[in-house]
């Protein structure tokens, strides 16, 4: 089993189907988050973690993780943090962690999203490569630099979080970027447009999350 790369199954209702990247293979650690559970088995992931207040996961999945022994990790309802970061909190115990992958999440209410992508955005994946698959939208966490493969025509935005992002660059997208500052609370970088089959975005200072949605699945305007 992989040490320095695992998966989080995030949970939520609504989630609709799931892509899982090709890369993710057998050997890679799945920490399911509640129901994430759920989807994980849905997918055809089997958990190796289950951690969360146990609020939301199904009877069926918990005792399918039970059968399977399945190590499951019960936290407080009442608690401050929540089941995403409890699992994010769990995949960097014993490990070298350094690619982190997060599935699911994106159902549900939108405070819960809101949040999902601010965690993620935030310290606790500091020195990790975050890769996020919300059904078949993909959210990349940038500190320093990412390309990615696309097909053009696929909407892509940037957006800068807990500060202002410094030293933006961008290649591959129809309205450039070149040294540029990405305010905190600016729209400046939503709606772009994939132009080539590859796209990235590289900065100096600060955290962009760059959101890739498949081009048939979204209106594009600026």
């Amino acid at each position: 089993m992989r040490t320095d790369a695992v998966v989080v199954v995030a949970g939520g209702p609504g989630d609709g189907p799931q892509a899982v990247p090709p890369r993710v293979t057998a050997d890679w650690p799945v920490i399911a988050a509640d129901s994430g559970a759920d989807l994980a088995f849905a997918i055809g992931l089997t958990p190796t973690l289950v951690v969360g207040d146990l609020d939301s996961i199904s009877d069926a999945a918990l005792g399918r993780c039970r059968q399977l022994g399945v190590h499951v990790e019960s936290a407080p309802t009442e608690k401050d943090e929540t089941d995403l970061e409890l699992a994010l909190s769990a995949a960097r115990v014993d490990r070298d962690l350094r690619d982190l992958v997060v599935l699911g999440g994106a159902g549900g209410r939108l405070d819960h999203l809101l949040a999902n992508l601010a965690v993620l955005c935030g310290t606790a994946t500091d020195g990790l490569a975050v890769e996020a698959w919300l059904g078949a939208t993909r959210v990349y966490v940038v500190r320093d630099g990412v390309e990615t493969s696309v097909a053009p025509g696929a909407a892509v935005s940037l957006l800068a979080w807990h500060g202002d992002a410094v030293g933006v660059t961008t290649k591959g997208l129809r309205w450039p970027l070149c040294d540029a500052v990405l305010r905190a609370g600016s729209a400046l970088g939503t709606s772009n447009v994939a132009v080539d089959d590859v796209v990235g975005v590289s900065l100096r200072a600060g955290v962009v999350s760059m959101v890739i949605a498949p081009s048939d699945s979204v209106g594009v305007s600026r």
